[in-house]
C-alpha cells in the first residue's frame, strides 16, 4: 500500500503546481493587456489614426490596382 500513498502524494503535488501555474498565467495575461491596451491608447491619443495618415494609406493600399506601372 506505500504504492498507493506515494501516488496520492505525487498527484496533491501535480495538483498544487497546476494551481500555481494557473496563478502565473492568469497574473501575465493581465499585465500583458494593460501593457497593450496602455500602449494602443497612447498610439489613438498621439492621433495615429487620425485624418490624412489613414487616407493617405487607403491610397496606396487600394489605389490603381492592376494598372501599369
Amino acid at each position: 500500500m506505500a504504492g498507493g500513498a506515494m501516488t496520492e502524494a505525487a498527484k496533491q503535488v501535480a495538483k498544487r503546481a497546476e494551481e500555481r501555474l494557473d496563478t502565473i498565467v492568469e497574473t501575465l495575461r493581465e499585465r500583458f493587456e494593460g501593457l497593450t491596451k496602455a500602449k494602443f491608447t497612447d498610439v489613438v491619443k498621439s492621433g495615429r489614426f487620425a485624418g490624412s495618415q489613414m487616407q493617405g494609406r487607403a491610397e496606396t493600399v487600394g489605389g490603381n490596382q492592376g494598372a501599369p506601372r
